[in-house]
């Protein structure tokens, strides 16, 4: 695919857009502005734009390199930046464009007036690409609506579509993503200012859904379209040592849809040809807020509190229990949700140096969960055939509290002492625990010989702790009743961390070592996770190579261990899944300055791999091993630049991407290759993309 990307949407964003424009062209210009009516005109006083045009061409379609960069498709690309701001009598304008030959496009527009207006109006464009080249039967009739092709024929497994090959066609699955943001601050009185922020996101395109008839299932690219509507407003009264604020926060989600239709390949009951899978329902949630913070210099002493309320509320209408007309189910037992979940949230603090050479900070918040919705007892469908046995919906509802003391303490004038406690404590409503508390405990030594080097060490341990497991409401869940998730399990946690700085003001050479480790334990789980284990280093290294040149050098390894255990027959354990992920990832670069008075250098490298391992030892079906899953990316970018004058500068850039991804659920997976599946035939990503570049920076006004 050979696509030359060079185009721009939205109307704010154009509008954003000629206003830059209009500006700058003035401002290259030799204009008189004298009898220009404007409050604040640049011309006058100071301005300064930079523009970077370029064109860059890439090698090959690359669904990951391209994600949220719009770099996806192999063709050319315009590169067309540029950035600009003008002052006069107090009031400073400032704009900015990237990437507007991309999907990944930018826009802003900001000013100010000094000591009383703030505002900015801001465009970004977010393309997301997860697969190219999967394939699917399904046509999209309507925005709402897949359809089969008018000669399928239906059969009861992959093997026996005789239509399949074809009638697959390709469908790329991506999306895009718009966010369009507005705000703005005012300031009333020296005491008093005001501030509102709007933000509206979009986005529309393919994503992957599961489709299921009973023993079979379709993979289905399923058509997206959601608005989401947020707004910000605050109120704040400001005094030497203090602040009062009340502020309104608003944000309204929709969908396109109610839900998407779609057509069973496979063979079915009379009546169950089609089915609907919901959408994420429209709604809505308010809250209002009221902030304050006090500082007591006498004492230095300060505090600060927030009290907030919402309510979140969904209302949408009911999609029916099935489509089929032969299947005999009652009524709904009302036409919408009505749901209406009601949030309170308090927090405190209060920081004191009143004890010299000493900090210690006291925190307490409290957060509520009180889901309204009504319960009734609702029927269900399986298949489009088959009626179930009734259930209730279930209005989760929680109290969080959470209560720290944390203090520091210079101990000598090179060692600070630090510790603290924290407790935790959750009460749930219809769920296997009711009541669950956490208590932790840190401590850190910092010691900082001299002014060249740093160490900072820190351990602690925590203790989750449970009043009981409700077995027999986990039984009504259909759980194993031996099982304990893993958030509502008791768990013995203990963690360390290390930080090691050198940077010695003789030397040209900084080094900054980091480590960590956590080890859980779930000693009083039967089933599921009973253990976990991560350990993690990161290293770097820079060294100044002269006053024009530098040379960084980068590392970093990680490993994860957990093991659990579960139950094929539904009874004791009778199973055991040991896993292990390893990341390993290195780099470097180098940075060379004027060389020859005129060129820059810049050239870096990174690599990084990680393997994920799974081992099966079950007293059933006995060991095995899946397949590791595996990753590899390799990152090279090398960019000489020109400075032709201190206005022009030539620029190239030459970038080299690698990625390649093992993993046994998709690899060799076509559309048929499961019997009871039909697939999308999504591949495992295997990429390597060159990327090149030629452009220039040019500037203009400003002192140079």
């Amino acid at each position: 695919m050979n696509v030359f990307k060079l185009q721009t949407s939205r109307h704010l964003f154009l509008v954003t857009m000629a206003v830059a424009a209009l500006v700058t062209t003035a401002q290259s210009q030799e204009v008189d502005t004298s009898d220009w009516d404007c409050e604040f005109c640049p011309f006058e006083s100071g301005y300064r734009a930079d523009y970077q045009l370029g064109v860059t061409n890439v090698s090959d379609d690359a669904a990951y390199l391209g994600d949220a960069n719009g770099y996806s498709e192999e063709g050319n690309y315009a590169n067309v930046d540029g950035a600009g701001s003008y002052s006069s009598d107090g009031h400073q304008l400032r704009w900015l464009v990237k990437d507007l030959g991309l999907d990944s496009r930018y826009a802003e527009l900001a000013g100010n007036r000094q000591g009383k207006l703030d505002y900015s109006v801001s465009y970004r464009e977010i393309p997301r690409t997860q697969f190219f080249g999967s394939e699917t039967i399904f046509q999209q009739s309507t925005s709402d609506t897949l359809s089969l092709p008018a000669n399928w024929v239906r059969a009861a497994n992959t093997a026996g579509m005789s239509e399949l090959n074809t009638g697959l066609a390709v469908r790329d699955i991506d999306s895009d993503r718009s966010i369009l943001q507005i705000g703005g601050r005012y300031k009333l009185t020296n005491r008093i200012s005001f501030s509102a922020d709007y933000r509206r996101q979009e986005q529309q395109g393919v994503d992957i859904a599961g489709g299921s008839y009973f023993f079979q299932a379709s993979q289905l690219a399923k058509p997206i379209d959601y608005v989401t509507d947020s707004a910000d407003f605050d109120i704040r009264y400001t005094t030497d040592n203090g602040f009062l604020s009340v502020a309104w926060y608003f944000s309204d989600f929709e969908s396109d849809t109610a839900g998407t239709n779609w057509e069973n390949p496979f063979t079915s009951a009379p009546g169950s040809e089609f089915a609907t899978l919901a959408q994420a329902p429209g709604n809505n949630f308010n809250q209002v807020s009221l902030l304050g913070g006090y500082n007591f210099s006498s004492t230095r002493t300060s505090v600060a509190f927030s009290v907030t309320a919402g309510r979140m509320t969904q209302n949408r209408a009911f999609l029916p229990y099935t489509s089929n007309a032969n299947v005999v189910v009652s009524p709904l037992p009302r036409l919408s949700l009505d749901g209406e979940v009601d949030t309170s949230n308090l927090a405190f603090s209060i920081t004191t140096r009143a004890i010299k050479k000493a900090r210690i900070k006291l925190e307490y918040r409290y957060d509520e969960r009180d889901n309204g919705t009504l319960q009734d007892v609702w029927s269900g469908v399986i298949a489009e055939a088959f009626v179930t046995a009734a259930t209730t919906n279930i209005p989760y509802s929680f109290e969080r509290s959470r209560l720290g003391l944390s203090a520091d303490y210079d101990l000598f004038d090179t060692v600070r002492v630090s510790g603290g406690y924290e407790r935790k404590q959750i009460d749930r409503d219809f769920q296997e625990v009711a009541e669950q508390t956490e208590d932790n405990g840190w401590g850190r030594v910092r010691w900082s010989p001299n002014g060249a080097v740093q160490i900072d060490i820190k351990g602690g341990a925590s203790r989750r702790d449970i009043d009981s497991y409700n077995e027999v409401f986990a039984a009504t869940l259909g759980q194993n009743p031996l099982l304990r998730k893993y958030n509502l399990a008791f768990r013995y946690r203990t963690f360390g961390e290390l930080t090691f700085v050198a940077a010695f003001p003789e030397s040209p050479v900084t080094f900054t070592l980091n480590g960590l480790f956590a080890d859980d334990s779930y000693t009083r789980s039967i089933m599921g996770l009973t253990s976990g284990e991560e350990l993690g280093f990161t290293g770097d290294l820079s060294w100044a190579l002269g006053g024009k040149s530098s040379l960084y050098l980068t590392g970093g390894f990680e490993n994860i261990d957990s093991e659990q255990f579960g139950s094929e027959l539904f009874a004791r354990e009778d199973w055991r899944a040991s896993n292990n992920d390893e990341f390993i990832t290195v780099g470097g670069g180098v940075r060379i300055r004027e060389i020859g008075g005129k060129f820059d250098f810049q050239l870096d490298y990174t690599h990084s791999e990680g393997t994920s391992e799974i081992d099966l030892v079950s007293n059933v079906s006995g060991q095995s091993q899946f397949p590791d899953l595996e990753s590899t990316l390799e990152y090279l970018r090398a960019q000489i630049s020109y400075r032709h004058s201190d206005r022009l500068e030539l620029v190239a850039n030459l970038r080299y991407q690698s990625f390649l991804a093992k993993n046994w659920a998709l690899e060799g997976v076509g559309p048929d290759t499961i019997l009871s599946v039909l697939s999308l035939g999504a591949q495992p990503y295997d990429e390597d993309t060159l990327i090149f570049g030629l452009g220039f920076k040019y500037s203009i006004g400003g002192q140079q």
